[in-house]
This record gives structure tokens, C-alpha cells and sequence, in this order.
């Protein structure tokens, strides 16, 4: 799985990739970053009837509340909404300031929850990892369990994942990519500029 994440991947870092390439990429990735992700929700064996006989399946048994971080989370929730489909949505925005490079929270929407329910956060970068700490302090103040929280990316920096796992040890992390640093201006080198304007066609 991994040579076909270095395909996408690559596809991805490419700076002549166009918008619809990078897209049909991006979706792609997001597709292999989501098998990964469902090893780690809980499931049990349940008795089904094929077209020959009687036989054993399994099936997710816990709730799930998928939650993208605007606006370039909402680029892989399709993708996992096609693998979770009962899944529950949740919303947080988090804007980076330009100059600081520190994240401030301006819009949460998260629907009911218990203990056990497992939270996947979407966001396709993680760069100095301020966004992610919101979400993560975020649910912990809401009473999620760390190790109920898978956090899904496409790409990371050492520092910011780095900073999420020190202060959230439990969180899983699933990502196709830690790159290796993070420049003057806090962008993820070598990686992919800047996801959204990409994908949403805002750049410049």
C-alpha cells in the first residue's frame, strides 16, 4: 500500500499537477489513508445469508462522528462517508493566522456523543500542529477518550506531529507522509504548497 501512497503522493507534490489531477490524487490517497483507518475501529462478527448458504461477516459496532477541519477536511469526507456510511458529521473551523502561524477556533459543531464513541479527524496537513491541538483539546473537554480519537492526514511535518503526540500520547495518527521540516514561513518541506488553494483552485 505504501508504493501506491508514493504514487499519489507524488502526483500531489508535483508543481505542474493541475486541479483536476490533483484532485482525482488527492481522493485517491484518501481512499488508501481510510482502509487504514478502519483496522482500528471495533468490529464484530455477525451471521449473513449469501445467495449459497449461511455464513459469518463483520461489521463496525461502534459509533463513529467523522470530523473535518475546514476547509480542506471537508476535501476527504466523502471518501469516508462511502466507508462509514452511518457515521455522524462533526464541523470545527480553525483559522491560521499569517503572521504568527497560530491557530485560533472560530466555528465548532459537534453532535451527540458518548464515551465510546470514536472520533476521526480529517485534515489533509498537519504543519505546526496548533489546528490540531484545538481539536484534540477540543474533545477532550467534551469527554472523548485520547485513544478514541484517530487523527487522518495526507501529509505532516516532524514538528507538528511531534507536538500532537507529546501532549496527546494516545491519539492514533494516520498519515501517508512525514516530511522533513518546516520552513521560515512554518509551509511543510518538501511537500505539496498549500492544500486547499490547490484543490479549491485559490491560488495567487
Amino acid at each position: 500500500m505504501q508504493h501506491a501512497k508514493d504514487i499519489f503522493l507524488s502526483i500531489l507534490r508535483n508543481k505542474t499537477t493541475n486541479r483536476q489531477a490533483f484532485r482525482e490524487a488527492a481522493t485517491q490517497l484518501t481512499h488508501l489513508l481510510a482502509h487504514e483507518v478502519l483496522q482500528h475501529l471495533p468490529t464484530q462478527s455477525i451471521p449473513l445469508e449469501t445467495p449459497l448458504a449461511a455464513t459469518q461477516g463483520i461489521a463496525i459496532t461502534t459509533d463513529v462522528i467523522l470530523m473535518p477541519i475546514l476547509r480542506s477536511g471537508i476535501t476527504m469526507l466523502p471518501t469516508f462517508i462511502s466507508y462509514v456510511p452511518q457515521a455522524r458529521i462533526a464541523v470545527i473551523g480553525a483559522r491560521r493566522d499569517e503572521e504568527t502561524a497560530e491557530a485560533h477556533l472560530y466555528y465548532q459543531n459537534i453532535p451527540p456523543h458518548t464515551k465510546n464513541t470514536r472520533v476521526i479527524i480529517l485534515d489533509p496537513m498537519i504543519a505546526t500542529g496548533g489546528t490540531g491541538l484545538i481539536a484534540l483539546s477540543l474533545l477532550k473537554i467534551l469527554g472523548i477518550p485520547e485513544n478514541n480519537i484517530i487523527f487522518c492526514s495526507i501529509i505532516c511535518a516532524p514538528e507538528g506531529i511531534d507536538k500532537l503526540k507529546k501532549q496527546f500520547p494516545a491519539v492514533i495518527h494516520v498519515t501517508a507522509a512525514i516530511d522533513d521540516h518546516l520552513n521560515a514561513r512554518k509551509f511543510i518541506v518538501p511537500g505539496i504548497g498549500d492544500f486547499g488553494d490547490r484543490y479549491f483552485g485559490t491560488e495567487g
